[in-house]
């Protein structure tokens, strides 16, 4: 392969996130495992695919910045995917305030992620008791929940309604109205972490 010197440089960039699953950059993908010590991605794979194939896992990956952190999880994303997994990638930085986090920022980050990724893969949800749960929040924080039977939503499009003229409840854009309510607001995400904070447990039970 002839080398191209601009790409060659480009991937170099401590700044720039390396996609494996992209043909473009995989011939300038580099393992470093033989120095690192060990195959950390290898070892993360085999947890979720061979050790805990019907149990959630939580495993923590860290490094100093600009080490390849996120070339590592996208290149186990590619591998995982490739097994047929569907797998929610998201750089927190795009969606979280570092300099002001919460677990109840964290929890509404990751279920509108998942939610919003299973939503573009055609999966329909109907989770019944997270819908009440975000209709509570939406009235505490007097943003209703409810769209009419068509409705143009910023950053989303236009949403239709079912025959009977209601709209089908959409996870994410439940979601998104939430957080995009308190994102310029620090006075309302303190007073939504209050309300949430209690109910944090079962937040983490509801699954349907």
């Amino acid at each position: 392969m002839k080398l191209d010197l601009q790409r060659f440089f480009d991937a170099c960039d401590p700044n720039r996130t390396l996609v494996i699953g992209n043909a473009e950059d995989r011939p300038y993908y580099i393992d470093f495992a033989a120095v690192r010590g060990s195959k950390v991605i290898q070892a993360l794979k085999r947890t979720i695919t061979r050790l805990a194939t019907n149990k959630p896992t939580c495993q923590l990956f860290t490094g100093h910045i600009g080490c390849g952190k996120s070339t590592e999880l996208l290149r186990l994303k590619a591998e995982l995917e490739e097994e047929g997994f569907h797998v929610v990638y998201f750089a927190s930085t795009e969606y979280l305030d570092a300099t002001d986090l919460d677990i109840t920022d964290i929890l509404l980050a990751i279920a509108g992620q998942v939610s919003k990724s299973l939503d573009e893969s055609k999966v329909s949800l109907q989770p019944h008791r997270f819908k009440t749960f975000l209709k509570e929040i939406g009235d505490f924080l007097q943003t209703p929940m409810e769209l009419k039977a068509e409705a143009e939503v910023p950053g989303i499009g236009k949403i239709k309604g079912s025959s009977e003229g209601e709209v089908e409840f959409s996870l994410p854009l439940g979601i998104g109205k939430i957080t995009a309510k308190t994102k310029n607001s620090p006075q309302l995400r303190s007073k939504l972490r209050q309300h949430l904070e209690p109910e944090t447990t079962r937040i983490l039970k509801r699954k349907h």
